[in-house]
Parts: structure tokens; C-alpha cells; sequence
């Protein structure tokens, strides 16, 4: 456990030595939102196209997803 309190607090401290330069500690994903059909098929809205803003660590920072997580999910995400 104190292992993994080692490692989120390495990288919140680096999370802040990069917010000091602003554009090196934010990133972004982009998305695209789908309506599902009643036939099983999904309508995908290319015109409006979705941006995440995500940070680049290991961990969850300032209520952002780290980037390698945002950009591990699916590009086109359904609306119910």
C-alpha cells in the first residue's frame, strides 16, 4: 500500500512540475457520439466531433483521465 501511495504522489509532483509550463501536462482525445437504431445499426455523427481533455500520467489528475485511458476507449461512443 505504501507502494502505491509512493508512486501517486511521484506523479501528482509531476503532474505540478509540468502544469508550470502551460501545454505539457494537458492532452485531448476526439470522439464521435452514436445513436443506436432500432435494426441493430448505430448512426454516427461525423460532423460533430467531441474533444476530451485528458493529462499525461499514470493516475487521474485535477478531474481529467489520464490520456493513455481516454485513448484506450472506443472513438465513437453510443447515446441510449
Amino acid at each position: 500500500m505504501a507502494l502505491l501511495l509512493a508512486i501517486y504522489l511521484a506523479d501528482w509532483a509531476w503532474f505540478l512540475h509540468r502544469t508550470s509550463n502551460p501545454g505539457n501536462a494537458l492532452g485531448s482525445v476526439t470522439f464521435y457520439y452514436a445513436s443506436a437504431l432500432k435494426d441493430g445499426k448505430a448512426e454516427v455523427y461525423f460532423d460533430q466531433p467531441q474533444t476530451e481533455i485528458c493529462v499525461h500520467s499514470l493516475f487521474p489528475h485535477s478531474g481529467h483521465s489520464p490520456c493513455w485511458y481516454a485513448s484506450r476507449k472506443n472513438n465513437v461512443r453510443t447515446i441510449d
